[in-house]
């Protein structure tokens, strides 16, 4: 398809928000409320996978889930004004006592839900045994790590042995999951049924449906809501009639124009944040053509992102970076690529494929219903890319598809050659971006095998002030990054929801969880 890029054009211009508190309130509920209340019925624009273990995968759908049944060391609000806040969650305090140990003193009293009483050892449990190179979700993680037990309620994660400093944990504890030591011992049980400490247990899964229920012994009291549903709905308007018609009480990723619709009506409210998101689109590094650095660039300044901006409206911010604003080392990358189409006709003749002549066909991979407007500046990328030359099909795939098509097989390679895929975590720590897919030894996406990128992913983390670690990453990784262009940040991803207005006390975190612990619904 040659159309030209210009017939794609539609919505109104982008502006990021900050998560947003409905009905805020941190205390017990009072009397007034029942002790039972009607189920609260999610409609979730993704699903989980077959394994409950957190370490065993990187799905964004699976993380929101999981934050219903976890809890973890800490917590990060993450809001663009403070990146860097941490509050307490299983863990009370936390301090570094030297460059290679970093301590924390835990909450007592806390109990799974199968009853086990949470300590030590089930700290120790979980970081040594998430931060495997073995298990799938290790690439978030700074490196393996040993856990000293000090006493029932203190640890100490101890770093010196694996070479870089304990630092590096100090907003990851906000994203690994807390589990039981017994779980761990017993990894079948581990994959089979979650078990953790949060605020609501899992009871069984019903073909699309997972019921949840109350903790009843929940630290911060027992959430209000009794049962929750969560009901895997992949098609955005099937997720927004639900609402409309009282089925559902809460949904997520709703298209710009549906939460421009929703804002109009008084039994709706609508919900817009600024996530912890970034939209990619990545290269398969590791296959002709995009092995050429030139090939790469040629692309990328093919791209006019002021366009998709301009698209994709309410649900986009502009950034010229590899990480989102609520991210430690945030900044506006002065050498990110900007669109020039003459200097991508340059390039790609210095590649040996002036006009793109020579060019295999190239499948670009992208999801329909899950990220907003993907199709719609899907077509549009396509276009651009076309009129330089990139002889581009585009693919659009229901999420689940989409997901086996996104990462690299057991033989280094995926498939296509352009994936569209977005990478969102729960903390301000940069490398739960950066390494796993910039980093060599992971690149789970691109594949992009770069000494460069690695020496400098490895120099940042060895950083002992935050100081110091800021001004490499700002200074010396991002443009790196910028330069290489292993993928091509298009921009910031802004979240828009929506629930009943019956539903009160929901707090949205930037990278997708929602914290109902004390939402009401009346």
């Amino acid at each position: 398809m040659n159309t030209t890029r210009r017939t794609f054009l539609a919505g109104a211009s982008a502006f990021g928000a900050g998560s947003l508190l409905v009905g805020a309130g941190t205390g017990p509920f009072g009397a007034a409320f029942a002790q039972e209340s009607k189920p609260l019925v999610f409609a979730a624009a993704g699903t989980v996978t077959s394994s409950w273990d957190p370490t065993s995968h990187t799905i964004a759908p699976q993380i929101t889930a999981e934050m219903l049944v976890f809890s973890r060391l800490t917590k990060c609000l993450m809001t663009a004004e403070n990146p860097g806040e941490i509050l307490p969650d299983l863990a009370t305090e936390w301090k570094l006592i030297d460059k290679y140990t970093l301590e924390y003193k835990l909450r007592p009293g806390v109990k799974f839900h199968d009853g086990k009483e949470f300590k030590a050892e089930d700290v120790k449990a979980t970081y040594e045994y998430g931060c495997q190179p073995s298990r799938p979700a290790s690439a978030w993680y700074p490196g393996q790590v040993e856990v000293e037990i000090v006493d029932d309620y203190t640890v100490r994660l101890k770093t010196e042995k694996f070479g870089y400093p304990a630092l590096n944990f100090w907003y990851v504890a906000a994203f690994l999951p807390v589990l039981s030591a017994k779980d761990v011992a017993d990894p079948s049980q581990l994959k089979q049924r979650p078990n953790g400490t949060g605020p609501f247990r899992y009871q069984e899964t019903k073909g699309d449906q997972i019921v949840f229920k109350a903790n009843e012994a929940y630290y911060d009291g027992k959430p209000h809501i009794d049962t929750l549903l969560w009901n895997y709905v992949p098609d955005a308007n099937t997720r927004v009639l639900g609402l409309l018609n009282g089925q559902y009480h809460l949904t997520e990723r709703l298209e710009p124009e549906q939460y421009e619709s929703l804002k109009a009506d008084a039994n709706i409210v609508t919900n817009r944040g600024l996530s912890s998101e970034n939209k990619y689109l990545h290269f398969r590094c590791n296959k002709p053509p995009f092995d050429d650095v030139r090939v790469r660039m040629a692309a990328v300044h093919a791209i006019d992102r002021d366009q998709i901006l301009e698209l994709m409206g309410d649900a986009a911010e502009a950034s010229n970076c590899h990480i989102s604003p609520v991210k430690f080392g945030f900044t506006d990358v002065p050498n990110y690529p900007k669109y020039d189409p003459e200097l991508s006709q340059k390039l790609l003749a210095e590649a040996g494929f002036p006009n793109g002549q020579g060019l295999p066909e190239l499948e670009y991979i992208t999801s329909v219903g899950f990220y907003p407007k993907t199709r719609e500046y899907g077509e549009l990328v396509t276009a651009m890319l076309q009129e330089q030359g990139f002889p581009v099909k585009l693919t659009t795939l229901e999420p689940a598809a989409w997901e086996e098509q996104i990462y690299r097989r057991a033989d280094g390679q995926g498939p296509g050659h352009i994936i569209d895929v977005g990478w969102i975590t729960g903390s301000p720590e940069p490398d739960l971006v950066l390494r796993p897919n910039y980093y060599s030894k992971f690149a789970l996406i691109n594949g992009v095998n770069d000494p460069e990128i690695d020496a400098s992913l490895d120099k940042e983390r060895g950083a002992e002030t935050a100081e110091e670690r800021k001004k490499i990453l700002q200074e010396e990784t991002l443009p790196l990054l910028a330069a290489k262009v292993p993928s091509l940040s298009l921009f910031s991803a802004v979240s828009l929801r929506a629930m009943s207005k019956n539903l009160e006390g929901a707090y949205f975190y930037p990278n997708g969880p929602i914290d109902l612990s004390k939402a009401k619904l009346f």
